[in-house]
């Protein structure tokens, strides 16, 4: 088990943007992960009008659990966390409005291809056992370089 304190290691996410509480378990290479979040009203999309997290940011909890398994795996090439977008999801199930605070959301991501620096993942999110959340996530992981050049570009486009 991986608590949030080793979390601040693998992830870029910092401060109230790391969403995940803890890694339950991994396997490198089968290229999967679980993780757990636990609902707080400190959660950066914490919503008081309904006590609680909109579903929809299981997805992002997921792709956190994505950045979690590449910064284990470029730990053990001795390699930084790296920065990744979220390029899609699809085949969205989402059986719940929103998490209600106090409640802990196991999750599991499964990597189901790749082609260079772009990756296809399935992520569920279970309540109590009960599956609540599904769909497929595809990231690309860039390098700070890329990221630079991106983030320039669309600054030079709005700017224009």
């Amino acid at each position: 088990m991986i608590e949030k304190e080793e979390l601040d290691s693998l992830l870029p996410h910092k401060g109230r943007m790391l969403l995940l509480t803890r890694i339950i378990e991994y396997n490198l290479k089968e290229r999967v992960l679980c993780a757990e979040q636990i609902i707080t009203k400190d959660c950066l999309f914490y919503d008081s009008a309904i006590e609680g997290v909109p579903a929809w940011v299981g997805f992002e909890f997921m792709a956190q659990a994505i950045s979690a398994l590449s910064g284990l795996s470029g730990r053990d090439r001795g390699d930084p966390p790296q920065i990744g977008f979220i390029l899609s999801v699809s085949s969205i199930k989402i059986k719940l409005p929103f998490f209600e605070a106090g409640s802990i959301v196991k999750l599991r991501v499964k990597e189901s291809g790749r082609m260079e620096q772009v990756y296809n993942f399935e992520g569920e999110a279970f309540l109590e056992g009960k599956k609540v959340l599904e769909g497929k996530l595809t990231v690309m992981v860039a390098n700070d370089q890329q990221v630079n050049s991106m983030v320039n570009k669309k600054v030079h486009n709005l700017i224009d």
